[in-house]
């Protein structure tokens, strides 16, 4: 217990100086700043290469600490209390006096917010003053980071501070809903939309290549493992990587596994992590078979096919 206080002193130590720290979450790893801090958001875009028009996600410990920047609305209550801590993003309107640094929005008046599960970061967020903008912790449009020597891979010494949190739980990122009008997906992620349609008892629009960019996610070039990539292959080509969901008798050396038994959820979990593997062994192209456009299959499916247009 001793070691996990000290863990989230010293990260706060650097928080508190306006330095970046990566945090772990139950759906990747962030790259966590001073969410009112104009030069910790600035940080955030240097360290991550991402573009300035590329809004960041906010996150609090509490819906409390969240009143001082956001209106709050029916819908936001209703999944808020379901749904959070969670794989869930809210798209909400900004306070005209919110400290909010205009660096996180893109100079706009809404904001999106998250309250995440992982009890290490849910104690960081209760030992500080702020919120944390926290975007995924990796360089833009490549594979965000799953585990401590993911971030490490990305960024070696550039980051002051990783709080280790072990491999993250989901493994893909989280569920965007704008709730400024008709709620609507803006990017599918850990929390399946079915799910936010029985509880709100409407369907919901999907929108999750808006051309207006009010959340992250929405970009085409997204999630890449910096190799070219190929979606719904029937066999491999000649050199090509092949990604299966379920194990297969045949034994070659160019097959990969997502899981043994076509389970998505273990799928979406190691995702990530076996196309690092499949780069670091050398190879220039990856081949994935067709993967079950269901629940956190769509996840899966939206990443691969932002991945594909390398």
């Amino acid at each position: 217990m001793k070691s996990i206080q000290s863990n989230i002193k010293k990260a706060k130590q650097y928080l508190d100086k306006n330095h970046c720290v990566a945090v772990p979450t139950e759906t990747v790893y962030g790259l966590a700043g001073n969410a009112y801090s104009d030069v910790s958001v600035k940080r955030i875009f240097k360290l991550k290469k991402r573009p300035t028009n590329n809004p960041l996600i906010v996150h609090y410990s509490d819906i409390d600490k969240l009143k001082n920047d956001c209106v709050i609305n029916d819908n936001f209550i209703k999944l808020y209390n379901k749904f959070s801590p969670g794989p869930i993003t809210f798209i909400l309107k900004l306070k005209k006096i919110s400290k909010i640094s205009k660096f996180v929005t893109n100079k706009q008046n809404s904001l999106a917010v998250r309250f995440p599960k992982h009890p290490l970061f849910k104690k960081l967020l209760k030992s500080l003053d702020y919120p944390l903008a926290a975007p995924s912790a990796n360089i833009s449009t490549r594979l965000s980071s799953v585990k401590a020597t993911d971030v490490i891979e990305e960024f070696g010494s550039k980051i002051k501070y990783i709080l280790d949190g072990g491999k993250c739980q989901i493994g893909l990122e989280s569920t965007i809903i704008n709730l400024l009008g008709k709620p609507t997906i803006l990017r599918f992620g850990g929390l399946d939309v079915s799910k936010i349609e029985k509880l709100l008892k409407k369907k919901v629009l999907i929108k999750t290549n808006s051309k207006k960019k009010i959340t992250p996610g929405q970009f085409p070039l997204h999630y890449s493992p910096g190799i070219p990539l190929r979606i719904n292959a029937k066999k491999p080509k000649k050199d090509e990587a092949f990604v299966l969901v379920k194990k297969r008798k045949d034994k070659f050396k160019n097959y990969y596994y997502l899981s043994k038994n076509n389970d998505l959820q273990k799928s979406a979990k190691n995702l990530y992590s076996l196309l690092r593997k499949i780069k670091k062994d050398g190879y220039k192209m990856i081949a994935v078979e067709k993967i079950k456009n269901k629940g956190i299959g769509k996840t899966i499916n939206d990443r691969l096919n932002r991945a594909s247009k390398y």
